[in-house]
């Protein structure tokens, strides 16, 4: 199956986003630290993130790695088939995007990249450029990217809690 989309990578650049596509950027603080730096790249890189959020994931491998084929599902019946394109482990920074296949209700791309700045705080940022696809994609209009922006800041709240951060939200 090939990319609904040309771009394929263009989240690597935060900035970026193609011609006819909506570009979402949520960033979260997740808390300070080497050791919640490390458990949250951890639970990005391996679906624990997404688990925890509820949402079914079905990987072709236990960790992000670009070509791994990850279909998420949502309320059971919303079926998202995608493929990572990129992954990110250094030593400050760390996550990966995902690309959509023919069946996602939405054409683009979507990364999750956790970050520890100079001064130490951890952040998490989701950011995605996107198009519907399907027909309800396209009916749902301003509550689909309603819908999107919740999806991005849960994932902040979830990771938060998963990795010891801040208590706050």
């Amino acid at each position: 199956m090939s990319f609904t989309y040309d771009d394929v990578g263009a989240t690597r650049e935060q900035d970026r986003c193609p011609p006819g596509f909506r570009s979402m950027h949520v960033r979260t603080r997740l808390g300070e630290g080497e050791p919640v730096f490390r458990r949250a790249a951890e639970a990005v890189l391996t679906w624990e993130m997404h688990r925890e959020m509820g949402v079914g994931i079905d990987a072709s491998a236990e960790r992000a790695a670009p070509g791994v084929d990850v279909t998420v599902t949502l309320a059971g019946m919303i079926k998202a088939p995608c493929r990572v394109v990129w992954t990110l482990e250094e030593h400050r920074r760390a996550g990966w995007a995902y690309g959509t296949l023919p069946g996602h209700p939405e054409s683009g791309e979507e990364a999750f990249v956790v970050d520890r700045t100079g001064d130490g705080t951890v952040w998490l940022t989701v950011h995605a450029f996107s198009r519907p696809a399907k027909w309800y994609a396209k009916a749902g209009g301003p509550a689909a990217r309603a819908f999107q922006h919740a999806y991005a800041r849960r994932c902040g709240t979830v990771l938060r809690r998963l990795s010891g951060g801040d208590e706050e939200d």
